[in-house]
């Protein structure tokens, strides 16, 4: 079964699912690289163009789904089957 999940297409719905939720169906590498490559285009407009006095304008970034959100920077102790089966017979 974990092979059938492993040769899934990146942009599958299991793997959206895996990723944070269904807002993220459909971003493969493909889709993200393109989504890069259109912020640089984006900067370098910004950053090369005439703008006068007024500075250049806010370009828009590409919109992209949320992330994961990250998991707690002090994490809970882990209790190993050894350590639980020692506590159970008194011994830890």
């Amino acid at each position: 079964m974990l092979a059938a999940v492993q040769a899934l297409p990146d942009d599958s719905l299991t793997a959206a699912l895996s990723a944070g939720g269904r807002e993220h169906y459909g971003w493969g590498a493909t889709r993200h690289l393109l989504a890069n490559l259109y912020d640089a285009l984006s900067l370098n407009t910004r950053a090369s163009g005439n703008w006068g006095k007024k500075g250049p304008p806010r370009l828009p970034d590409y919109p992209r789904p949320k992330s994961k959100p990250a998991e707690s920077a002090a994490p809970e102790k882990k209790v190993t089957a050894r350590q639980a089966i020692l506590r159970m017979i008194g011994k830890g």
